[in-house]
């Protein structure tokens, strides 16, 4: 079978069936393709090999995809987007023309992760996390990692995510960092490695429940022959992490979700998982400090706030500590948490771990706290910030990403082959001008997954969000966010870039009791 060709227009729109005996299998290899809309390029694609044949654990969606005709696929996208609408589920981006408020871009055929390599993932995120808890305890601590100089001491007391006022400040378990939400990429040799990390209050958790629900209603059959993990229990995984962080002092503690607030871009995020975990959702005005506890306004009077899972940026959180100006956080809650009355959920200051500076030594900083290699790589990255290794950015333009450090969602970076000569120049100028604000790396194909465009299966690229909990214990929920570079060519998967997201099925292990499965 030749992977350049995709997915004929047939008539055939029964309901979604099971797809899993031999015989189905046996048809998938020899299904005729006459449309050649799918070319995978030079990028690792997720459904086909290199030879052209079918990835063994794709075979059920490739079936269901080659007996489904374009217009019964469109409909499914319909309905698909139409129960997004219904639902909420959107997002904003600031600065659009016509209008802030969208539904999220989703696309409905799955991207497929077999057991064995998410054993991998799943071990390499777990290191990775208990390294940099370990990391951010210390230079909260006795920064023994800068004394030995395995991390510049510059780099990390200069950074902006830095906060003086952490220092010396108890945090339960050590575990800084309760969500961690890292970026995975599939290079052209099929291998993972880490992006960067999400430390401070990452998103895309609700995307990935919502594409969960929306893959089952639209391939149910396929989804039930695939024998894939569930996502379900996130919401519970993650109450009971932030249960953990006071269950010393507090036997049933009072968890609130902290939200900027219905203008910021992700509050459809935060108003879903507080109603899942059965928690209240909270503004900065809804609460009130008194002797340094934290309380709640609620109908009934005052009530107890134990920890706050707070999705509001550092410096907005208490204006009497950081940002004077903020209107967003409550002024005395760092002093209730410094006197160790409340929980911030994550802590403030774990934004340094995942600095893009930083990031260049999370290798090391693994082998030091940890004395292990690394399980997932990291991308070869380029320090502005070094006279030799500036000059090879400036030098490489055309074939770098640069980055500003303090950066996210796509903005403030540089694609240097998709650039312009005129983009170029001035990212060099602001280069030479900042040196210390900016990193590169390599151009790298990401992988490519079958999605649904304009009524034809064509490929896209891809990265993938796997959430990590840290509280008492660390869990890697078994599932995450595929995000999608929906744009031809493109290699940004960002929302607020025109990016989309589709459902991540991480199959069980055919040898794992499935009681064992969290």
């Amino acid at each position: 079978m030749n992977r350049e060709k995709a997915f004929p227009a047939v008539n055939e729109t029964d309901p979604d069936v099971s797809v899993a005996t031999a015989d189905a299998l046996d048809i998938a290899q020899a299904l005729p393709m006459t449309d050649a809309a799918y070319l995978p390029g030079l990028a690792f694609d997720e459904m086909y090999a290199e030879g052209g044949d079918v990835r063994s654990h794709y075979l059920g969606v490739h079936t269901r995809l080659t007996t489904l005709s374009p217009e019964a696929l469109a409909d499914r996208q319909k309905t698909l987007e139409r129960s997004f609408l219904l639902q909420g589920i959107t997002f904003t981006v600031y600065g659009a023309e016509a209008t802030t408020e969208r539904i999220i871009p989703t696309d409905l055929v799955p991207r497929i992760i077999p057991a064995p390599e998410w054993k991998t993932i799943e071990e390499g995120l777990t290191q990775r996390l208990r390294a940099l808890n370990m990391f951010l305890a210390d230079i909260y601590g006795d920064q023994q990692i800068l004394m030995d100089g395995v991390v510049p001491r510059e780099l990390v007391l200069g950074a902006p995510s830095y906060r003086r006022e952490m220092q010396h400040l108890y945090v339960p378990h050590k575990a800084y960092a309760n969500v961690c939400g890292s970026d995975l990429i599939r290079g052209e040799d099929g291998a993972f490695a880490v992006l960067e990390d999400n430390l401070r209050v990452p998103s895309g958790v609700s995307y990935m429940l919502a594409n969960r629900d929306a893959a089952k209603r639209t391939f149910p059959g396929t989804f039930r022959a695939s024998n894939v993990r569930p996502v379900e229990r996130y919401p519970d995984l993650l109450l009971a992490t932030l249960k953990s962080m006071a269950a010393e002092w507090r036997p049933n503690p009072q968890v609130v979700v902290m939200t900027p607030g219905v203008y910021n871009s992700a509050y459809y995020e935060h108003a879903y998982l507080a109603r899942l975990m059965g928690a209240p959702l909270v503004e900065g005005r809804d609460l009130v400090v008194h002797e340094n506890m934290v309380y709640m306004r609620t109908t009934t009077g005052l009530r107890r706030v134990d920890v706050i899972y707070r999705r509001v940026d550092d410096d907005f959180i208490d204006p009497l500590t950081f940002r004077r100006d903020s209107s967003l956080g409550l002024p005395g809650l760092f002093n209730a948490y410094r006197a160790g009355n409340v929980v911030i959920c994550n802590a403030p200051g774990t934004g340094v771990a995942d600095d893009k500076a930083v990031y260049a030594y999370v290798p090391d900083i693994i082998r030091y706290y940890l004395g292990e290699d690394a399980i997932l790589p990291n991308i070869e990255t380029f320090l502005c910030r070094e006279p030799v290794q500036l000059a090879h950015v400036l030098a490489n333009l055309d074939k770098l990403v640069v980055k500003a450090v303090g950066a996210s969602g796509g903005y403030g970076m540089l694609v240097g082959p998709h650039a312009s000569r005129k983009e170029r120049e001035a990212f060099a100028e602001a280069l030479k001008a900042d040196p210390a604000n900016y990193i590169a790396q390599p151009t790298i194909q990401l992988s490519t997954a079958p999605c649904l465009i304009d009524g034809r299966i064509e490929p896209r690229h891809v990265d993938l969000r796997p959430f990590i909990l840290s509280g008492e214990k660390i869990v890697v929920t078994p599932g995450a966010l595929t995000r999608v570079a929906l744009r031809r060519g493109s290699l940004v998967v960002n929302s607020s870039q025109g990016g989309g997201s589709k459902d991540t099925w991480v199959l069980v292990d055919e040898d794992e009791p499935r009681e064992a499965l969290p």
